[in-house]
């Protein structure tokens, strides 16, 4: 029998390569023998993104960068080869940000824009941009900075960091951008379709989880509203309301504007890049995983898009999660068979999220027992 572990991170408890390890080892534990137990740790284009390229055998390469609010971060990228993976979460994203103090018209995106220079100078022409996570509401401009363009106010001077300096811009200098960037490959790895502007963009829909106030968010509207116009200007072409163009505070208009990027839904990218169709083959049974199984998870997270490869392939999938919070005939429907929850062995969350580790090891028990064990083998429960 194998077993395919593919699940995302349990957020602020274990990353995805710990889940993955627990439930192997708790499989291994109570199958016994005769069980082949695959890991692969996956993610959907946020936080998570980078350690699971390294878990597929991507090698990561350190670089120096800057954090969303200027500070030197211990930033990387993976590579094999001549692709390259770049986790925005991982360099300026909300998780950077010093003492998680917001900083919603400072925070900016250069830090991105460095780590994909670097990448770009040691030769890696295809690049995927996971850009879930972002800290700053700035367009993207941040990124274009970092790579040589220069952002100039009506008066001509350079601006500032950050989207809260976006209402002054006046032009966009392209001369100086990396001449690599025309020869790159570039995907960004992006799970919404917002505009950059209006009602729907990164400013009045994101901007307050990154601590924007309702002044703030006018400061931002305002200032991307700006931005696009200077873009189009320097372009040729209007693309504010593409989709995706308001993914990461506009980063994703960034890089499809000026970049030439391609967007891919996240999930769908990271299975690609981590092999997960070739793992398939020959298993018997996948178990995904999150912190929390909702309604939100089957809206094409990663580990909806695990179980949909899957069940394309025929292959049955339990899920595995912190607690569950969706009924077994919406489950079923996104094709997971069954979904076991920490919640049910220990239903304290506190110390659930502290003994996450071996209560997944207790779960997979479970898991063994019930798909694994007797003469039907997998799908027995089904």
């Amino acid at each position: 029998m194998r077993v395919l572990v593919a699940p995302d991170k349990f957020k602020g408890s274990l990353t995805a390569a710990a889940v993955a390890a627990h439930v192997a080892a708790g499989l291994r534990r109570a199958a016994g023998p005769g069980l082949t137990v695959a890991c692969l740790p996956v993610a959907d284009g946020g936080d998570g993104t980078l350690d699971a390229a390294v878990a597929a055998g991507f090698a990561r390469v350190p670089v120096r960068a800057t954090g969303p609010t200027g500070e030197p971060v211990p930033g990387a990228y993976a590579r094999r080869g001549q692709r390259a993976v770049l986790e925005l979460a991982s360099i300026c994203g909300l998780a950077m940000l010093p003492g998680g103090r917001p900083s919603p018209l400072r925070a900016s995106s250069f830090g991105l824009g460095e780590v994909m220079r670097a990448a770009l100078e040691a030769g890696e022409r295809r690049l995927v941009l996971g850009i879930g996570g972002s800290a700053s509401t700035d367009g993207g401009a941040g990124l274009l900075q970092a790579l040589g363009a220069r952002v100039l106010s009506r008066a001509g001077t350079p601006l500032p960091p950050g989207g809260g300096a976006l209402p002054a811009a006046g032009s966009l200098d392209l001369a100086r951008l990396h001449p690599a960037v025309h020869q790159a490959d570039l995907v960004v790895a992006c799970d919404v379709d917002n505009p950059l502007c209006g009602p729907d963009g990164a400013a009045a829909v994101y901007g307050p989880q990154k601590g924007a106030s309702p002044a703030d968010v006018a400061v931002l509207e305002a200032g991307l509203q700006a931005w696009a116009d200077v873009v189009a200007a320097a372009t040729g072409t209007d693309m504010r309301d593409e989709p995706g163009a308001g993914a990461a505070g506009g980063v994703g208009f960034a890089a499809l504007a000026v970049l030439g990027a391609k967007p891919r839904p996240g999930i769908e990218v990271i299975l690609d890049l981590i092999g997960f169709r070739d793992q398939l083959a020959g298993a018997d049974l996948v178990i995904i995983g999150e912190g929390s199984l909702d309604e939100q998870t089957l809206r094409g997270k990663a580990p909806a898009g695990v179980a949909a490869a899957a069940r394309a392939s025929s292959v049955p999938v339990i899920a595995v999660a912190g607690r569950v919070s969706v009924p077994a005939e919406r489950l079923a429907r996104a094709g997971i068979a069954r979904a076991y929850a920490l919640a049910d062995i220990e239903p304290d969350p506190a110390r659930s999220m502290a003994s996450a580790g071996p209560l997944l090891e207790e779960l997979a028990g479970h898991v063994a027992r019930d798909w694994l064990a007797g003469p039907a083998g997998p799908g027995r429960k089904r």
